[in-house]
């Protein structure tokens, strides 16, 4: 692959696809992996794959977006129809559509939002890839591990941007934070913890839509039931399964990969990790015995191999959390709703950062756009993504599994923590590429 700067540098002067074309054997890119050339004016033709509630709040920060960055909505796709309909109308699309590869294969299309079920998370995006199109997943970027390994893969092949929807990132908090880590402002860091908290109504657990399933315990006739259950097992319509699909393993990793994955990627990218060494989920279908399989309170210590732990809590049952913080020899850094200050141990403050952007979709989505334009950095991309699904991924298997979870470094993979071989003693590990 050719560097970023040589990307960034090709994009700004190359002004046709001819020119593109001559010049992608030279950066050792495929002519497949640039797509459209955009000028850095140049519209940009978006599609929307998903439109139940994660996808509406796409559809907003589009309709905030399109003027000022320049967009245009070309379709909605939605396996229930009566959805993309709605979703057309709401962003003013060319098309609504229910199969996603249809729009694929518009070539006015420069990139996609993937806001569906986790299950469908990777072949969206590697399809997408595979056409050309730039992406958006939501998070976490996959459902699995090995799928997450595949898209990283697929897009280095392609070069295809792909934004991972942690919209955390685009706060520059965490960022400004391992810059201050990574010049000893609090020593050497032993621990981190954060949490996500909720308190959910005692008769309605986590993600239940009563509603919902009162209204449509017939499958809708024009919602494709086949085609949202994809690679998951074939069962007869079930309300529960598609408006309440966190609650289930077969679509989803409930508070781990839908909420976890929000506050460990903070703690990965203001630490500098990647691959946690050991991870142990602890908890339980405590509160809400209804029929899900994924818990409802839960939390994780992940141990990584530079020598540090960070503890993330989560319960749905009571919305008291504790403070986000990174702990060092020298001293301790909060994470405040304006940034995050430093104190030594006698509350003396030795730095502070006031955070510039913020958690939103709409600076997520126009750090795309700027990288697809001029080649900004990614505030979250692939390979963050990756190592926040493996953390998550851990968690949820040592909860299943009653053991702790190891990552083999040497093939990649999780494995029951007694079998790792490398020892305890905190190692010397390279910065993460992100």
């Amino acid at each position: 692959m050719a560097s970023d700067q040589n990307r960034r540098e090709f994009l700004k002067t190359s002004g046709t696809w001819t020119t593109a074309l001559a010049a992608a054997s030279t950066l050792g890119l495929s002519a497949k992996s640039y797509g459209r050339i955009l000028g850095a004016n140049e519209r940009l033709g978006v599609g929307l794959i998903g439109a139940g509630v994660i996808g509406n709040a796409h559809m907003q920060v589009f309709n905030n977006l399109k003027e000022k960055n320049n967009l245009d909505s070309i379709a909605v796709v939605d396996c229930w129809k009566t959805r993309a309909d709605a979703g057309k109308g709401i962003i003013n699309a060319a098309h609504s559509l229910t199969d996603y590869r249809k729009l694929l294969e518009m070539k006015e299309v420069d990139y996609v939002t993937v806001a569906v079920p986790e299950h469908w998370h990777a072949k969206m995006t590697i399809d997408a890839m595979d056409a050309g199109k730039a992406v958006y997943c939501e998070k976490p970027l996959t459902h699995s591990i090995p799928e997450a390994q595949e898209v990283l893969k697929k897009q280095k092949e392609t070069g295809r941007p792909l934004q991972v929807g942690v919209q955390a990132m685009s706060d520059d908090s965490y960022i400004t934070a391992r810059d201050a880590i990574r010049k000893g402002v609090i020593g050497q860091v032993i621990q981190a913890q954060i949490e996500y908290v909720r308190r959910y109504d005692a008769k309605a657990g986590p993600w239940r839509e009563p509603e919902q399933v009162a209204q449509h315990t017939t499958k809708p006739a024009d919602l494709d039931w086949d085609a949202w259950l994809g690679h998951a097992q074939k069962i007869d319509w079930n309300p529960h399964h598609y408006f309440e699909w966190r609650c289930y393993s077969a679509y989803s990793g409930g508070i781990c990969t839908d909420l976890f994955i929000h506050r460990i990627t903070r703690i990965m990218r203001a630490c500098d990790l990647l691959y946690p060494r050991r991870v142990v989920g602890m908890g339980g279908i405590w509160q809400w015995n209804d029929g899900r399989d994924l818990p409802d309170n839960i939390e994780m210590i992940c141990e990584y191999p530079r020598g540090m732990t960070v503890y993330v809590l989560g319960t749905m049952s009571n919305r008291v959390g504790v403070d986000h913080l990174i702990r060092g020899y020298r001293a301790t850094m909060y994470f405040t709703s304006t940034g995050w200050v430093v104190k030594d141990k006698d509350g003396k403050v030795l730095a502070e950062h006031q955070k510039t952007g913020g958690e939103d979709q709409n600076l997520h989505h126009t750090n795309l756009h700027n990288h697809i334009r001029n080649g900004e950095p990614l505030n979250c991309p692939v390979e963050l993504g990756l190592a926040g699904v493996v953390a998550v991924n851990m968690a949820n298997e040592s909860w299943r599994s009653s053991q702790m979870m190891g990552w083999d470094r040497e093939h990649q993979k999780m494995v029951p923590a007694n079998q790792l071989k490398d020892s305890h003693i905190p190692e010397k590990v390279d910065t993460p590429n992100y």
